[in-house]
């Protein structure tokens, strides 16, 4: 199996890589605050999988309930549409996971990148500190910004500015 570590649904209490195998975020739902725990919006979200499934095979299905494989959750819950269109167009179990894992990656990404650069951009003008130094914090951080503010002041503390 391609995607042997492949998270439960978000339903189901799944972690954010699970949002590849979600519908769209169209009720109140766990999947709305799995957005925002990656800090991207509902319209972002589904922006992200309908270019995904343009790009690719997960675009097809219109015998499904969302009109695309894209939407389709984890293919160990049984699904009759999904499965049939699967059939229909002879795509494997593997190249659906293959898929669904890629655009989880994506999605998971997305603004994990944009928000480092912002975070860089607000550490760096916020205590005027180099670009460099506000990267190397974050970095020793792990990209958590509140301890990435307490670096910087101790730094700060240590140099005596």
């Amino acid at each position: 199996m391609p995607w042997e570590n492949a998270p439960s649904h978000i339903c189901r209490g799944g972690d954010v890589r699970a949002l590849a195998f979600c519908c769209p975020p169209i009720k109140p739902c766990p999947v709305l605050h799995a957005l925002e725990d990656i800090n991207i919006t509902p319209q972002e979200y589904m922006a992200i999988k309908d270019e995904f499934g343009k790009n690719t095979r997960l675009g097809e299905g219109r015998g499904t309930c969302f009109g695309s494989l894209v939407w389709c959750c984890k293919s160990s819950k049984p699904c009759p549409l999904r499965d049939s269109v699967m059939r229909n167009i002879s795509m494997e179990e593997d190249e659906y996971l293959t898929l669904k894992k890629q655009l989880s990656d994506k999605i998971v990404n997305t603004k994990k990148e944009d928000k480092t650069k912002e975070n860089i951009e607000l550490l760096s003008k916020t205590f005027d500190v180099s670009k460099e130094i506000a990267i190397e914090v974050l970095q020793n951080s792990n990209n958590d910004l509140k301890t990435a503010l307490k670096l910087i002041k101790i730094r700060k503390l240590e140099s005596g500015e």
